[in-house]
């Protein structure tokens, strides 16, 4: 069992971007996970944890018994911080995948027990240690927020390097049309990437990304060399209070040039006929994933076919929860439930099967999901969604969409685009001609 933790109100708010680069962001092993610039509510944690030398380790902590109220720090009590990639998954699922790319784990997790915790609503923050070294964390805290901030690297400009080009990519998409039409998938999540060759600093993405497209689950995490930087506005998985939760999107617009054209994408997206068609198809496959590990008669759909907007996007949101099973882990809501269905497409073993024939190449840490698992078996997990992936000699953001029988190529190669301008911004980097 974890040591019980304690905390030590901080005197004063601090912005969170100003601490972190006065202290994690000088350490190998780092993670911020961010509200946003200007959250009004909400929560961000912030700190320095260790690599845990078995990632798996975290699938075996227990979450349907999880009820405990909420500490005054926030719902995250210690635990890991970290991703799993979208190979992870497949070769849990036995799906066929691409072989990942050694430069990236599939599965980094770091174990944090000291962390400050920022709660935006109130403008509080509180230093987060094991009992009895609460008070010695809490003057590190205090270094960190009097050391000179560390200076983010500007970036590299240059073209990014399409692994599609678009005609490619169209093409593709008539391909995914095709086997919808002999039965063999309702909806496909066809997807690219897009890459440059040099060395890119997270900590500059990470500023730059939340800038220019905030989101309810940003964050930086950062371990030995290779980083994710995510402004990502999907929730995949959230634990709490015995409830599992999760909030696909499928549907997306871009934001309109002033408000008047803004409401009126912002209207077309909901009345979409294959928009919604999409959004509802994955609502049904993640309400079968849910009953998995859910108790019979529980898994409900909270919300249907809301539009959220986002500062470059709008999307088309739904909700679906469950009551966990008081046996379920980790590991099994994972298996359950993972890779998610809005990155996927239904049937999902059968999506990911065409997907692998037609994409041909590793998806990376892209399409996974990344967050917390706190040692109480609570969790909140993103979508790497809207992400920039930071590695040794280079950095890539992966981008797709949902393919129904209704998609047009071309639309689906400028939602892509869409997509992808935000994170490869944020390093320096343009979308190649035609995107």
């Amino acid at each position: 069992m974890p040591a019980p933790l304690a905390a030590v109100a901080l005197p004063a708010w601090i912005d969170p971007a100003r601490l972190f680069a006065g202290g994690p962001a000088r350490h190998p092993h780092a993670f911020w996970l961010d509200a946003g610039p200007d959250a009004g509510d909400g929560w961000s944690w912030l700190g320095i944890g260790a690599p845990e030398a078995d990632p798996d380790v975290v699938r075996e902590v227990r979450s349907g018994v999880t009820a405990d109220p909420e500490s005054e720090w926030g719902r995250f009590r210690g635990g890991w911080v970290g991703w799993f990639g979208y190979e992870y998954a497949a070769a849990r699922m036995q799906a066929p995948a691409s072989v990942a790319e050694s430069a990236v784990p599939q599965a980094l997790w770091l174990r944090v027990d000291c962390f400050v915790a920022f709660d935006h609503a109130a403008q509080r923050a509180w230093a987060v240690a094991p009992l009895g070294q609460e008070d010695a964390f809490a003057a590190q805290v205090h270094g960190w927020a009097e050391a000179e901030p560390v200076a983010a690297s500007a970036p590299r400009q240059t073209v990014a390097t399409p692994r599609h080009e678009p005609g490619e990519y169209a093409g593709l998409v008539e391909r995914c049309r095709d086997a919808i039409r002999e039965g063999d998938a309702y909806q496909l999540c066809l997807t690219t990437r897009f890459s440059v060759p040099h060395e890119v600093d997270p900590l500059a993405v990470h500023t730059a990304l939340r800038a220019a497209t905030p989101a309810h689950h940003g964050g930086i995490v950062r371990s030995a060399g290779v980083a994710l930087v995510s402004a990502s506005p999907e929730r995949f998985l959230e634990v709490e209070g015995g409830i599992l939760r999760t909030r696909p999107i499928k549907g997306t617009r871009p934001r309109g040039t002033d408000a008047a054209t803004d409401a009126a994408l912002a209207a077309e997206l909901l009345a979409s006929p294959k928009e919604r068609a999409e959004n509802v198809m994955i609502v049904d496959l993640m309400r079968n994933d849910l009953s998995r590990v859910c108790a019979d008669g529980t898994v409900a759909v909270d919300a249907l076919l809301s539009v959220e907007s986002y500062p470059a996007v709008h999307q088309l949101v739904s909700t679906v929860s469950g009551t966990l099973n008081a046996d379920a882990s980790v590991g099994d809501i994972l298996d359950a439930t993972f890779p998610a269905g809005s990155m996927t497409g239904a049937p999902k073993l059968s999506a990911m099967t065409i997907l692998d024939g037609l994409e041909h190449a590793p998806r990376g840490v892209f399409a996974g999901c990344y967050g917390w698992i706190g040692a109480d078996g609570a969790l909140d997990l993103a979508m790497v969604i809207r992400s920039v992936v930071t590695h040794p000699g280079g950095a890539y953001v992966g981008a797709g969409g949902g393919i129904t029988w209704g998609s047009e190529a071309w639309a689906e190669v400028a939602e892509v685009g869409i997509k992808a301008r935000g994170p490869l911004a944020a390093m320096g980097a343009v979308l190649p001609s035609g995107w």
